[in-house]
């Protein structure tokens, strides 16, 4: 499908304004959109439910948290919003999560199985979505949740990538300077 309306480098928000492809909140919300494929690649190429099934349930979160972005707080037509429930929920999470992995006592580098290896990539693009809300609010009104909860979601991610290498044997390479 095709429209050729994006051909000039403009794109709508979720409504009806018009905006350049640059525009702050359309790089929000397309890291996020980045954020959720490469959770599919890590879904895709894992058979682990215990990495899956959480992640399949943040990519659900994902798609509210981009249309969120691309909506304008104050506009004709009410969209599903991140709110406390959705980072309460990652909060959650993280500590089921933090149960099951032993303290670190230092820092650790990406990587282990290719499973955890892409989860920390992921985290890494989470980061990346977390700074573009940060830009875009300076110029946008945004939802003020999105920020906890993408930060509370590079945590969890975090401690996945920790989990999914301590399930498949690997231990953590610890950085020495």
């Amino acid at each position: 499908m095709y429209t050729r309306r994006g051909d000039k480098g403009e794109t709508s928000l979720y409504g009806p304004r018009r905006v350049q492809k640059d525009n702050p909140r359309v790089e929000a919300y397309g890291t996020i959109d980045e954020l959720n494929s490469l959770l599919g690649v890590v879904i895709a190429g894992s058979r682990d439910r215990v990495v899956t099934a959480p992640l399949k349930e943040i990519q659900k979160m994902l798609f509210v948290a981009g249309g969120d972005a691309a909506r304008e707080i104050r506009g004709q037509a009410e969209v599903p919003r991140i709110g406390p429930s959705h980072t309460k929920r990652l909060e959650v999470m993280t500590d089921e999560l933090l149960d099951r992995l032993p303290p670190l006592a230092n820092f650790i580098l990406p990587g282990g199985t290719r499973a955890g290896a892409m989860i920390q990539l992921a985290r890494s693009v989470c980061r990346r979505a977390e700074r573009r809300i940060v830009s875009a609010s300076k110029t946008e009104e945004m939802n003020p949740e999105l920020l906890p909860f993408f930060n509370r979601l590079s945590s969890y991610l975090f401690n996945l990538s920790r989990l999914a290498n301590q399930k498949a044997g690997r231990k953590e390479e610890v950085w020495k300077p």
